[in-house]
């Protein structure tokens, strides 16, 4: 059986740059492209060519290899030529493969926002497409407000879809502008465009998520008959966001609904690329990644209650959609005070610590993580702290070196130019091998200060911290009022690329975060040994 192609346009660049707080630079869209080029999709909008000046500059230069570079832009104004038009005139010269016309399909807005004529209208999307056919381009009409214009006027909104098919458009995009259509309405419309002469291989689905719906309604006209499908990384976008393609492409490959039925640019082994495509990108809007985002979350495939990981020790399948790896996430069996004996087993086994399951010390351990959760830690978030209790538990960590004290100042004093400043200092006491030591550091805050005093002079071990990074430090009150007990997370990072999370809990902010950072360095000690143990092993 023959499948049909979908095509996949993505949309990043230029509706997801109208997400509130992402304002991406000339070099950000460049790395973007090629990011998106490299996975495979087969159409990557850049922006609007003479708009701004960063996307002026972004279309100096064809941008991907592989993908048709598409230009965004308007149909050319009402009362105008085309070589009189300087809007389209920048369109048509940009360094692009595809031009991508957004033209008002609402007769409502033709009125009120262009202030022209249904007829005038129609004239500037055919005009409009003819140009860009003519001047070498790959020729799509963005329909805004097509469902809402079908509503309010079917007729008209369908003479605009017919006017961009029969002038050449490659691509009739359906746009779900203000994103509160729903499915079923969305096949049925769709149904209709078919019906009225513009074929679903000429048709594109643009939805955004205002209802939630936008991955819904790209796969319902998918079901339809389009067979171009627009969305953004991650589904960003203005408002709630468009259709997320890191959760569509997946569904398009892995589910037989869809899979039996269409083909894709993505194959099974570009797929497992996507979870790192998808946190890649969030690492360059210097963002969290959604740990509840569909397949590449990292709740994705996470288990929490001990029934289901039991279940999942003897089959996957009995809660998992699909394999994780398909997308080049992880499985992870998390330990927490609803865990059982399963989810511990497997957490260590990942972890290379084998117990049995009669193992008196795994009951232990079991019961000592449930008291600690109780009083506020949360193991499932710090793997780093869970694997050290869990070692010390059932066997030993090494005492690489021990705190005799600690002490930490905060002072509001003038400096020598009469400045008002707030300085934190800390005074750190340490035991090596009997040797003791003491470091004093100040920094930007009390735990700043506390962390480089700490890490100031560990000895023999001060070359193996060398690498040793903050990456993230989050604090959690628990409760309220003045006792409150707080919980710290810190995570580290160090030149192998690994991260690792850890955990403090104390009704003092500081002693909190003091455990956390001693976590982070004997887990960075302590795999140091582990590494070593494995290349010698080799």
């Amino acid at each position: 059986m023959t499948r049909e192609r979908i095509y996949l346009f993505d949309t990043t660049l230029r509706d997801g740059q109208q997400t509130p707080g992402v304002d991406f630079s000339v070099e950000d869209k460049i790395a973007i492209a090629a990011m998106l080029d490299e996975f495979g999709l087969d159409y990557v909008e850049g922006g609007y060519p003479g708009a701004n000046p960063t996307d002026t500059k972004f279309f100096e230069k064809k941008r991907t290899e592989d993908a048709a570079f598409v230009a965004f832009g308007m149909t050319k104004r009402a009362g105008v030529s085309v070589s009189n038009d300087p809007g389209l005139a920048a369109l048509l010269q940009s360094k692009s493969d595809a031009l991508c016309f957004v033209a008002k399909s609402w007769d409502y807005h033709v009125a009120v926002a262009l202030g022209c004529t249904n007829e005038e209208n129609l004239d500037s999307i055919d005009q409009t497409v003819k140009a860009a056919i003519a001047a070498g381009k790959e020729a799509m009409i963005d329909c805004e407000h097509f469902f809402d214009g079908y509503k309010a006027n079917p007729d008209y909104a369908l003479a605009c879809a017919r006017t961009a098919y029969e002038a050449g458009a490659r691509w009739v995009v359906l746009c779900d502008t203000n994103g509160g259509t729903q499915p079923s309405e969305v096949r049925d419309i769709v149904a209709a465009v078919i019906a009225a002469g513009v074929p679903g291989t000429h048709l594109g689905i643009h939805a955004h998520n205002d209802t939630g719906q936008a991955v819904a309604n790209s796969l319902a006209a998918v079901e339809a008959g389009v067979r171009q499908i627009q969305g953004t990384l991650n589904g960003i976008g203005e408002r709630c966001g468009n259709a997320n393609l890191v959760t569509i492409i997946p569904t398009l490959v892995l589910k037989p609904a869809f899979a039996e039925r269409f083909a894709t640019s993505i194959d099974e082994e570009r797929l497992q690329g996507l979870t790192r495509l998808s946190h890649a990108f969030d690492e360059l809007l210097n963002r969290s990644p959604d740990h509840q985002m569909p397949y590449v979350g990292a709740s994705a495939f996470a288990t929490k209650a001990g029934i289901h990981a039991s279940a999942l020790l003897k089959d996957p399948r009995t809660y998992e959609h699909v394999p994780p790896e398909t997308v080049g996430n992880l499985r992870k069996v998390m330990v927490s005070d609803q865990g059982g004996k399963s989810n511990f087993i497997n957490a260590l086994k990942r972890r290379g610590i084998v117990v049995s399951k009669d193992d008196p010390k795994l009951d232990q351990l079991i019961g000592i993580v449930k008291d600690r959760e109780a009083s506020g830690y949360a193991y499932e978030g710090a793997d780093a702290s869970f694997e050290l209790l869990a070692r010390r538990t059932l066997g030993s960590v090494p005492d690489f070196f021990k705190v005799e004290s600690f002490r930490v100042m905060v002072e509001r004093r003038f400096d020598a130019n009469g400045n008002l400043k707030t300085v934190s200092e800390a005074v750190v006491k340490l035991s090596i091998d009997g040797k003791e030591t003491m470091s004093v550091a100040e920094g930007h805050g009390p735990v700043n200060a506390l962390d480089i005093a700490l890490r100031k002079d560990l000895g023999k071990y001060q070359r193996e911290i060398a690498d040793l990074e903050l990456a993230d430090y989050k604090v959690r009150i628990l409760n309220g009022g003045t006792e409150a007990i707080t919980r710290v997370l810190i995570e580290s990072t160090d030149a192998t690329g690994a991260r690792w999370w850890t955990v403090g809990v104390s009704d003092n902010i500081i002693d909190a975060s003091f455990q956390a950072l001693m976590d982070s360095i004997v887990y960075k000690l302590l795999k140091n040994r582990d590494q070593a143990g494995k290349v010698a092993a080799e």
